[in-house]
């Protein structure tokens, strides 16, 4: 089956479309990467997102357009990856749309939403979309992050070992493969959410290139201090959180009453936030390799910090096993989509904390036949293919 996955993270500087094909053999899943397109937000689309997103109020006219505009987005580059990577045709599209709230109870989640309507997609493509995969999770009783995590589990077992996937995004996530037990998943914290927020107020610039800020910058201790004592750090896994919590307006009151601050020392130490929370949560679950992927793996001073933080604990990018790191949370939910067709479930309840394993999303129809199949045997394991 010829899949293309959508995907625009927490980051929401672009969208990215990679296609496969997938099957399933025996107990296994086969992907074959395809290749992958992206294409930045437009300026006037990206800035009504941020100004409608948390701390923001925003209105009920104001999300309806934007599940518009976005849902048109999504549909154009899915036109563009159906032409360019899949030939003409693709038998399904995953849409994980544009998450705007992720609604954080003290430790639980009761609700997510993601926007991007996917009947843009549909009448664009004539392609059958699935979207909306997290809510079925919550709905569960689970955290609806990170729902790779199914994705690193069936690839990465196996490994020697306790292997660790790590996606830098907006927010960190991890998921640690244990050998003997359940498998983990939670997002540590922030990773460029706050770089990011810092070097766009300061600079106007939409992130730190090349981490030039950073490596200028020296860590300012007592900021540094007050951001560790952050309470999330400390919770149990599952867990989950977003730009609800790690936004400007959060970084502010944390620099409340310090001396001013020089602009480069506040990017070097939020950048050191970052490395230092992930390192604690890989060395906490026993780590022995992290195989990073996201868009902070573009940071050389993030990825030195981290390498640094992690104290010999083998640091690698997905690339290097196979598999395009900036393509990776693309790949996984155009898996997560495979999946929901064929009747099987999406979740790995150890890592998101339901009660139980759903198959995830809703399905838009495109036209013609839909590939919807019944479910088989649930596969163990993930293999990528060479073309």
């Amino acid at each position: 089956m010829r899949v293309i996955g959508l995907m625009s993270g927490t980051s929401y500087d672009a969208i990215d479309a990679a296609a496969a094909d997938l099957r399933l053999d025996g107990d296994r899943i086969v992907l074959q990467p395809l290749g992958l397109i992206s294409r930045p937000y437009d300026d006037d689309l990206r800035a009504a997102i941020t100004a409608a997103l948390p701390p923001a109020t925003t209105s009920l006219a104001d999300v309806c357009r934007l599940d518009t505009f976005i849902g048109q987005a999504f549909a154009g580059i899915a036109e563009q990856a159906v032409e360019q990577l899949c030939g003409g045709h693709a038998d399904l599209i995953v849409s994980h749309g544009q998450t705007v709230f992720h609604w954080v109870d003290e430790s639980a989640v009761r609700g997510t939403l993601q926007l991007g309507q996917p009947a843009w997609i549909a009448e664009a493509t004539g392609t059958t979309v699935v979207s909306d995969l997290r809510s079925r999770d919550v709905a569960a009783g689970g955290q609806g992050a990170p729902l790779v995590s199914i994705f690193d589990v069936l690839w990465l077992q196996g490994r020697p070992g306790t292997p660790v996937a790590l996606n830098l995004g907006g927010i960190a996530n991890i998921t640690v493969v244990p050998p003997v037990g359940a498998p983990l998943a939670f997002d540590t914290g922030p990773a460029n959410a706050l770089i990011d927020a810092v070097v766009r107020e300061l600079t106007g610039s939409a992130f730190d290139a090349d981490g030039v800020m950073a490596a200028r910058g020296r860590v300012h201790e007592g900021l540094f201090e007050r951001l560790l004592a952050e309470p999330y750090y400390r919770r149990a896994a599952p867990k989950s959180t977003g730009k609800e919590l790690f936004h400007l307006g959060y970084l502010a009151e944390k620099m409340a009453g310090l001396p001013e601050i020089a602009p480069d020392d506040v990017v070097a130490t939020v950048t050191a936030l970052t490395a230092r929370t992930v390192a604690e949560a890989v060395r906490g679950y026993g780590g022995t390799e992290v195989l990073a992927a996201g868009g902070g793996i573009r940071n050389p001073v993030l990825m030195d910090l981290l390498k640094l933080e992690l104290g010999g604990i083998p640091l690698l990018s997905t690339d290097e096993l196979g598999l395009p790191s900036v393509a990776k949370e693309a790949y996984a939910f155009a898996v997560l989509g495979f999946l929901t067709v064929n009747g099987l479930a999406g979740t790995v309840p150890s890592c998101t904390g339901a009660r139980h394993a759903s198959v995830l999303g809703s399905i838009t129809p495109g036209r013609g036949t839909s590939p919807i199949s019944p479910p088989g045997p649930y596969p163990v394991a993930l293999d990528l293919a060479t073309p």
